[in-house]
């Protein structure tokens, strides 16, 4: 039986108000339930140039003068912010669902609480954590979870692999995390449809090692810990993505429990369909603030006839980011194209999680497929584009097994940048993504500033489809030092904005990018978001926090 240590609770229990903190303290007050005043009507223009006038704060927080402006009619704005349940609350509402559920249902153990709450992956993190976990066994046991949570008032956080980069599963309001390891099943597999219907802790490894006999396969790859529940939150992509697209266009639909316990199926099984909304793709990269994913029915496509994987070095990482701006311009149907530095490459050797020892220089992996005619041919193609790019040689893989080590590389590389780490480091990761014709400028510079830092820190990515990666290993017990490494990430953030592009490819928002986030789309947009938010889940209870700032 799980212990329910009150000490801890009180400790753990009261949400924090400061938004967007780092490195936050837990409050020690304690909370009233429920929100205020939800039914107030819309404010007139008149009060809000009276407020504006009032306090002098409208400009700051809304980014505004104008009160004229359609941002001020939004109608999440006539809303006081949310208050979430007293102590007294919480551990009535896990008395409840140990009752109903079962006692091994619910835990509030302490080393539960710091797994739900504080992740080695992740570069942010914070001091607060969730106060219980929930491990629910079905749809019908998730939305007993929400009903009572809703009633109580208590912050839901969805938590599948537990391997996202932004603090995606933090819990900033404390509340309940819900863990769906026992959610790890395969339902049903339609062969002659090509789809496939899974639970959300299915690892897409575990998933395709299933379905393999079928002569099918799902074919986006994060890493390899990734689980289908976190991945369809993030809307992650992955080394196929140049070939095969990203999370949102492999999903057909979605069974998800909203914040009052209610359960809806956003579409139906067929590929195509043009029946109202899009609810499927609003759930996908959501990052759980609008609902409970329980079910998901994925497309699948055909394991290719041939399959050949390359590896070939350049003198600059800028000739290799030239080389694969080429090969996408050209054409050419590559199955995966991916880079990493001679650091990263050096990480590689050093960790010894591969059997193969790396020359030590800008490296480039591709990855071929197709029927054997069509791969011989591209593969010719790309070996003049990589050659006219100050290329080495290209080195193949001659079996299947070959072909594992050599994609292993590019695979296991976080892994084996987190293994090197001493006591009191930690691995900043983060990515952006560019148009393709940026992608040579915005590599160059970035990895120059890395390099000024003087720390260990190594560019990889996605580079077919204009995203990449930085990761830096750094001392987190020296301030400088993380505010050093901060600004160069924020710098390299800022300078994909400038180039059109975007704060993140595939990590997602979570803590970590809401400034991003804004400076990307603008205040209008992200007004939008909430008012979405607000109709979905008006008391602000669905892993709150994250993607944007709950109301105040």
């Amino acid at each position: 039986m799980f212990r329910f240590p009150a000490a801890r609770l009180r400790q753990l229990a009261s949400p924090l108000l400061k938004r967007g903190a780092r490195r936050t303290q837990t409050s020690g007050a304690e909370h009233a339930l429920g929100p205020r005043n939800l039914q107030r009507p819309f404010w007139t223009s008149g009060k809000v140039l009276l407020f504006s006038a009032l306090t002098g704060t409208t400009t700051y927080y809304y980014g505004a003068t104008d009160a004229q402006h359609p941002r001020f009619h939004m109608p999440w704005m006539n809303y006081s912010g949310p208050r979430y349940a007293s102590k007294a609350d919480m551990e009535k509402a896990v008395g409840e669902l140990r009752y109903a559920l079962g006692e091994d249902s619910i835990s509030t153990d302490d080393e539960d609480l710091l797994l739900h709450g504080y992740s080695e992956w992740s570069s942010i993190n914070i001091d607060q954590l969730p106060v219980a976990v929930a491990y629910p066994k079905s749809t019908e046991e998730v939305s007993k979870i929400a009903q009572v949570c809703h009633r109580y008032k208590i912050p839901m956080i969805p938590y599948s692999g537990g391997s996202s980069l932004e603090a995606n599963f933090s819990a900033p309001y404390g509340g309940m995390s819900i863990d769906f390891s026992f959610m790890d099943q395969i339902l049903s597999l339609h062969e002659e449809d090509m789809d496939v219907v899974v639970q959300p802790s299915v690892p897409w490894m575990s998933l395709n090692e299933q379905i393999k006999g079928s002569g099918l396969f799902f074919p986006v790859d994060p890493g390899p810990s990734a689980r289908i529940g976190g991945m369809v939150g993030t809307s992650c992509s992955g080394t196929n993505a140049v070939r095969y697209g990203t999370m949102k266009d492999w999903v057909i639909n979605l069974t998800v429990v909203l914040a009052d316990g209610t359960i809806i199926k956003t579409r139906r099984r067929p590929r195509k369909s043009s029946a109202g909304y899009n609810l499927t793709n609003l759930f996908v990269g959501s990052e759980g603030t609008l609902g409970l994913v329980t079910e998901i029915t994925l497309k699948l496509t055909v394991i290719p006839q041939d399959t050949s994987v390359a590896v070939v070095t350049f003198p600059t990482i800028r000739d290799a980011a030239a080389a694969a701006s080429t090969v996408m311009r050209a054409g050419i149907p590559v199955a995966a194209m991916e880079i990493m530095d001679e650091v990263q490459m050096s990480v590689i050797n050093r960790a010894g999680t591969t059997a193969k020892k790396w020359n030590e220089a800008p490296t480039m992996f591709f990855k071929f497929s197709g029927t054997k005619a069509g791969v011989q041919e591209n593969v010719k193609l790309v070996k003049a584009i990589a050659k006219a790019h100050k290329s080495g040689d290209f080195e193949f893989a001659v079996d299947a097994e070959e072909q594992k080590t050599l994609w292993s590389a590019r695979k296991e590389s976080l892994w084996s940048m987190l293994a090197l780490r001493r006591e009191g480091d930690e691995v900043w990761s983060t990515d952006v993504a560019v148009p393709l014709s940026r992608l040579p400028d915005i590599i160059e510079i970035s990895k120059k500033e890395m390099d000024d830092l003087g720390l260990f820190a190594s560019i990889l990515g996605h580079i077919g489809d204009g995203n990449f990666h930085e990761s830096i290993m750094y001392n987190s017990k020296d301030p400088k030092e993380r505010a050093a490494v901060e600004k160069c990430i924020k710098d390299m953030v800022d300078r994909a904005l400038e180039m059109e592009g975007t704060c993140t490819g595939e990590h997602g928002i979570g803590l970590g990018k809401k400034d991003s986030l804004m400076k990307e789309l603008g205040i209008d947009t992200i007004n939008v978001m909430k008012s979405i938010k607000q109709a979905l889940d008006p008391y602000w209870l669905m892993n709150p926090g994250k993607i944007m700032d709950i109301p105040t």
